[in-house]
């Protein structure tokens, strides 16, 4: 079953009951004025520096998410998940193994930090926290210890908090909603405002926006939202909950786009 297909009218209706309770959130973030900073180049360089744990942590979502939907263990046992399984992999396979423009291929946080690099933005914290995970220290400790700006750290903690504490359901939502759905309409507006007048140091990160802009808006979105559907089916207390934590995870986005915005306007 591919994303496009038709999902069932009862599907359709719980997905639009979701999307139209999240619709004044979404609209927030894509109409904040924080998309106006990035006009300068030192307020993009700051954006990403910021920017770069969500794109970790995204990452961290989706593999929790095939970590409960696909046996990651051995022996293998089978799930009986099968179309939900097979949604999921696909989804992995873009994020974690995609295109790199160069006739390789790479994750797409990887794709990012190769665009900070290349733009002049300062990689050094997420570096250091990526090297205290791989040394066995907790994402908390490790986002104090490297230096974390704070909306940063708030961001990422309660993302972990989903990935801990939610139900499977409310954990697909959050990445469905909160992230998958959100990110070709949010990037889109940057995408518009870069423009040619980085003198080709901004290519890099045009690639990984428009390979984002592809993978989501056209493939992994709608394939996750019938992975919702799936979750969910005709139980209208798990609908209520996916609700909840498509709304939860949309306001923490909007709080960490405010806390951004103050630190890198003039």
């Amino acid at each position: 079953m591919k994303g496009g297909q038709s999902l069932p009218e009862t599907d359709q209706a719980n997905l639009a009951r979701l999307r139209s309770r999240i619709e004044p959130l979404r609209q927030s973030l894509l109409t904040h004025p924080i998309y106006g900073d990035l006009q300068e180049p030192d307020a993009l360089r700051r954006f990403m520096e910021h920017h770069v744990f969500a794109v970790w942590d995204f990452m961290s979502l989706l593999k929790s998410l095939q970590r409960r939907l696909c046996c990651g263990s051995v022996p293998w046992i089978p799930t009986r998940l099968g179309a939900a399984s097979r949604f999921v992999n696909e989804i992995v396979l873009g994020e974690e193994s995609d295109e790199d423009g160069q006739g390789g291929f790479a994750s797409h946080f990887e794709l990012y930090r190769q665009a900070m690099t290349r733009y002049g933005a300062n990689t050094a914290t997420v570096d250091e926290f990526l090297h205290l995970l791989a040394r066995g220290r907790s994402v908390g400790h490790a986002l104090a210890a490297a230096r974390a700006p704070a909306p940063v750290r708030r961001f990422v903690l309660a993302t972990f908090e989903v990935i801990d504490e939610g139900d499977l359901h409310g954990l697909a939502s959050a990445f469905t909603f909160g992230r998958e759905d959100l990110l070709p309409d949010v990037f889109l507006r940057m995408v518009e405002r870069l423009g040619e007048r980085s003198g080709g140091g901004l290519d890099e990160f045009n690639y990984y926006l428009r390979r984002h802009i592809a993978l989501d808006g056209e493939q992994h979105g709608p394939m996750a939202a019938r992975l919702i559907a799936m979750l969910c089916r005709e139980d209208e207390s798990k609908w209520r909950e996916a609700e909840e934590a498509a709304a939860a995870a949309l306001q923490a986005r909007l709080d960490f786009w405010n806390a951004i915005h103050a630190a890198i306007k003039p």
